[in-house]
């Protein structure tokens, strides 16, 4: 039950964070935060990561409902006793959720974090494609971890 609390906590500070993005900025207004590096703007998106697949929006509901489904069914079944491995597919699911509920309700994405690296202009996210990626990383560390215990024991 702590992992979905954590899911609904990233979906709420997701979901916080667009509607202050949509009622506060204009579409493509920039606020710099670290300049060259780092700064809040209004960008929406109608396609998945790197805008691919813009307006296939039954598409990605289709594939959010199975792997929403597949998420909370590996929660249930597998993960419990394993933190790490549930917390990974905590996050994942508050992104994948959190995406979703803008999909469903404004047809597009709101995405707002702008990061600069080194003259590269990273496409622009927002909280529920971090969490995505934060919850993606965890399982494949737990999953490094895992083989390695299972070859240690043998």
């Amino acid at each position: 039950m702590l992992y979905y609390l954590l899911s609904i906590i990233i979906i709420g500070f997701d979901q916080l964070t667009k509607w202050m993005i949509v009622k506060f900025m204009d579409l493509g207004e920039s606020i710099p935060v670290i300049e060259n590096l780092f700064y809040i703007t209004s960008h929406r998106n109608r396609g998945a990561a790197w805008g691919i697949l813009q307006g296939q929006m039954w598409f990605f509901y289709l594939i959010t409902v199975i792997v929403v489904i597949f998420i909370i069914y590996y929660l249930q079944k597998y993960a419990k006793g394993k933190p790490l491995n549930s917390i990974s597919l905590a996050f994942m699911l508050g992104g994948a959720v959190g995406n979703f509920i803008d999909r469903l309700f404004r047809k597009e994405v709101v995405d707002f974090i702008d990061v600069k690296i080194f003259g590269y202009d990273f496409p622009i996210f927002n909280i529920a494609d971090s969490s995505l990626t934060i919850g993606v990383i965890l399982l494949i560390i737990v999953m490094f971890l895992e083989e390695r215990k299972e070859k240690k024991e043998q």
